[in-house]
């Protein structure tokens, strides 16, 4: 007999980093569930314009995950405004590549500061909410990268161990207490984020459409953890039990090895400058007016 689905009508939720990309798509994702939803976002201006785009009492909040009084008063006012917290999603996050030697101490720290502070101290945030309650859920955007290591990647791959160890400690932590933990595993999602990355060979690309779909899945099901799509999961936990040379050796075979270092500069230079705060070039600048119009 199939479970039956939670219902999400009238659950107030709150995005991280939800003006574009993955956080938009939960948004819309949930919004069509009834849920009442709160996106937040170090771009204020666009959050408060998605989240009139998306309409159905949406509200868009500035919001800096690595700033505790920040995140304190985005989800001060999400419940001020929408009412008890029920749901966060973790979702805000940055992902630079490159060789690790040439990535600066400056960038490195920014990456562990929003990938991995802003995670731990969202979920501080939430827990201490939902603990008097005795009931929420939280919602973490980790990635496959989480499970695995990618040349090119490896300060990014580091925070995303991170956020994978993080939830598992927490769900053995506050077992009983009402309080779910979920994490989201993707591959190379289709958003701003993965610019410029190719695909795995027997991976195409995600869409933060199936990911949005999944964070709800998670959420109806009770399930701790989801891979997008599941094969990618499938793959994971064969990976694990087969010796480290075979493993690796696929790996390589499907060119997993290569995606990050072989990430196209130009198609990643509006990112990669937004992400850094420097000003982006003629180039970086058209292909981000581009992405905007689309």
């Amino acid at each position: 007999m199939a479970k039956t689905l939670r219902s999400l009508e009238g659950q107030v939720v709150a995005i991280t980093g939800g003006g574009r990309g993955i956080g938009r798509a939960t948004a819309t994702a949930l919004i069509a569930k009834g849920a009442r939803v709160a996106i937040g976002d170090i771009d204020a201006p666009l959050a408060e314009r998605t989240a009139s785009e998306l309409g159905s009492g949406t509200i868009g909040l500035p919001l800096d995950v690595t700033d505790r009084a920040s995140f304190a008063g985005f989800l001060d006012e999400v419940e001020r405004q929408l009412g008890p917290l029920d749901v966060l999603v973790n979702n805000a996050g940055i992902m630079p590549v490159g060789p690790f030697v040439a990535e600066t101490d400056a960038a490195a720290e920014r990456l562990v500061d929003i990938n991995i502070h802003g995670v731990i101290l969202g979920s501080k945030l939430a827990i201490e909410r939902f603990a008097p309650r005795g009931r929420g859920h939280i919602v973490q955007l980790a990635s496959i990268a989480g499970k695995g290591g990618f040349p090119g990647g490896a300060a990014y791959c580091a925070t995303k161990h991170a956020v994978v160890g993080l939830t598992e400690a927490l769900r053995s932590e506050l077992r009983g207490t009402g309080i779910e933990m979920h994490q989201v595993l993707p591959i190379g999602v289709n958003t701003e984020l993965y610019s410029g990355v190719g695909a795995a060979r027997g991976f195409p690309t995600a869409e933060p459409v199936d990911v949005a779909n999944t964070i709800v899945e998670l959420l109806q099901t009770g399930k701790f953890e989801l891979f997008v799509p599941r094969t990618a999961g499938a793959a994971t936990r064969l990976q694990a039990l087969m010796p480290r040379r075979v493993a690796e050796a696929i790996i390589r075979l499907t060119k997993g090895d290569q995606l990050l270092l072989s990430a196209d500069p130009v198609a990643r230079a509006a990112y990669e400058a937004r992400i850094n705060g420097v000003p982006a070039g003629p180039v970086a600048v058209a292909a981000e007016r581009e992405k905007d119009a689309a």
